[in-house]
């Protein structure tokens, strides 16, 4: 992803040298909220300022970048994401936009070629009628090819019988003998096909950082685990922090740890960079196939209360061997069961280590959409960091929508953000992509516009958690990292932007003032429900995107 024809080093060499200067914009600094200006020297921040300031100091030595109005900012950081499911998603059947399972196998039969058929998106709580296909009908429609279509949570799928076969799913828990398959059925589906070369993953994987860099991002952190791929795929994500012109990738690892030395074993094995055992180590499942563990029943599905994937003591062996090495350990977890044993885990592994040892562990969890004050109060305890992908509330919160079709009452304390930040819990902001599109700005207008008018939080909080607080909750060791004050790492993007504005934080008055005496760095105006465009993303001085339009 450099530039061709240029060698890597000579690339990184060049860009130290290179001065390039930034002005007639709008520039989201601590250092000065009126900044218009901006200094790069290299990989770094040199200086931020005003128009008349920079025209002092402009020479003919820097390559200076006329923003014309636009707005530069931290680059967004991803929480949570999966490179190389992002990438299938792009590349395969995109089923976000069908509402029947006839548009569904109409897409299998249509889509040409051969090999197996991958797609992603189906969402059957949006559909006319929910009734999902037959086996038989996959197969007639896909020409006895195999077929892997996710849902959109991607914790369930949608297989044809030669997949099946080739999967070996018979008597696996999860398969019923319909085209559904959930649980270690749905693993075994998914790991069967992602038989691929690792030139097709590398594909996959670049085109999903090609599209974070298109839109903002300059980091994501990669939460890859044994049922979604092999340690191979961790291997490549994590090379491309070796290449210039790709976003950072921030990875982690979801295999269970008996003891610390197993922890120490399985992160020797994946060589040097992991930054945890955390992520997408599953407590539970999602809500919308019905696996997130829950106190009581679905709504929609009497008797039925999700799956514990692991137990409170394996959970808390995994905590306590984690906080012994001083790495990251962490568990996806969304109902309100799996959080209550991801607590109880945290209670019991405190008292085996000590709880500053657990506290200074900086342990994660991921989705956390079920929790209650108590268990709030909880997570502050032991300063847990929580991943939260707004993107969900944005996509199913509200009246009629899936999370009250499978929650009843429920529903309306989902995704508590507000609660969150008032009790000092750690947030950062991700997609989960592919289940939300890398889409930065829409994920920041979601914690606006939650459902729950009590749980929606500022712009500027929603801003600084989809940017410093992502690098914090991999526990960087540069505080600098997502602000844009001289010294700090020059990774940044520019926005084309309708209007620049401080949103007030009384309700009783509009929502967005361009007062400058709000003394508060200005952010696009996100209530016109359009997304500002990026122009240009930059990693530590390294160009990893650049718009046609922002050199005319």
């Amino acid at each position: 992803m450099n530039q061709p024809g240029m060698p890597a080093g000579q690339q990184q060499d060049d860009n130290r040298r290179k001065v390039t200067m930034y002005r007639n914009g709008s520039i989201y600094t601590a250092a000065d909220p009126f900044a218009t200006a901006m200094v790069v020297d290299g990989d770094t921040v040199a200086w931020v300022g005003s128009e008349q300031a920079a025209s002092s100091i402009a020479d003919s030595s820097m390559d200076i970048i006329d923003l014309r109005g636009a707005l530069l900012a931290p680059g967004f950081v991803d929480s949570h994401v999966h490179l190389t499911e992002t990438g299938l998603a792009l590349a395969g059947l995109q089923l976000g936009g069908i509402k029947s399972a006839r548009e569904l196998l109409d897409a299998v039969a249509n889509i040409g070629g051969s090999g197996t058929i991958l797609g992603h998106g189906w969402d059957e709580t949006t559909w006319h009628d929910p009734a999902l296909p037959t086996l038989a009908e996959i197969d007639r429609a896909a020409g006895g090819r195999q077929v892997y279509l996710s849902r959109i949570d991607v914790h369930s799928a949608l297989v044809s019988p030669s997949l099946v076969e080739a999967a070996g799913l018979d008597g696996k828990d999860g398969f019923s003998g319909t085209a559904r398959v959930v649980r270690a059925a749905h693993t075994a589906a998914r790991l069967a096909a992602r038989q691929f070369p690792e030139a097709d993953r590398r594909v996959y994987q670049e085109r999903a950082l090609q599209e974070a860099a298109a839109n903002g991002y300059v980091a994501l952190a990669e939460m890859s685990a044994p049922h979604i791929c092999g340690p191979d795929d961790l291997r490549m994500a994590m090379s491309w922090n070796d290449a210039p012109g790709s976003p950072q990738v921030l990875p982690y690892w979801g295999e269970l740890a008996a003891s610390e030395e197993h922890a120490r074993a399985i992160l020797d094995g994946l060589g040097a960079g992991v930054l945890g055992l955390a992520g997408d180590l599953n407590i539970d499942g999602s809500l919308g196939s019905r696996t997130a563990a829950l106190l009581d029943d679905y709504t929609d599905a009497p008797g039925q209360r999700g799956s514990l994937y692991l137990s409170v003591d394996e959970a808390a062996k995994h905590l306590a061997a984690t906080s012994l090495l001083g790495v990251q350990a962490g568990f996806h977890v969304i109902g309100d069961a799996g959080l209550g044993a991801v607590l109880d885990a945290l209670d019991a592994a405190a008292a085996e280590v000590g709880e500053q040892r657990v506290r200074a562990a900086g342990h994660r969890l991921e989705h956390v959409e079920m929790a209650d004050q108590s268990a709030i109060d909880r997570l502050a305890k032991y300063s847990v960091t929580v991943s939260v992908q707004p993107g969900f509330d944005a996509s199913w919160g509200g009246p009629g929508r899936l999370y009250e079709q499978r929650l009843g009452d429920r529903s309306h304390a989902m995704n508590p953000l507000a609660a969150f930040y008032a009790s000092g819990v750690p947030i950062a902001f991700g997609s989960d992509s592919p289940v939300t599109p890398l889409r930065p700005w829409s994920s920041v207008r979601a914690c606006l516009e939650h459902s729950n008018v009590g749980q929606r939080i500022s712009a500027r909080a929603a801003f600084l958690g989809h940017t410093r607080a992502g690098w914090r909750a991999s526990k960087h060791r540069n505080p600098l990292m997502g602000q844009l004050v001289p010294g700090a790492p020059a990774s940044f993007a520019v926005w084309e932007v309708d209007e620049l504005m401080v949103q007030v934080a009384d309700s009783r008055v509009q929502s967005w003032s361009t007062d400058p005496r709000a003394r508060t760095p200005l952010l696009p105006a996100l209530d016109t429900g359009e997304d500002p465009r990026c122009l240009q993303t930059v990693k530590e001085g390294q160009e990893l995107f650049a718009h046609e339009s922002l050199r005319v």
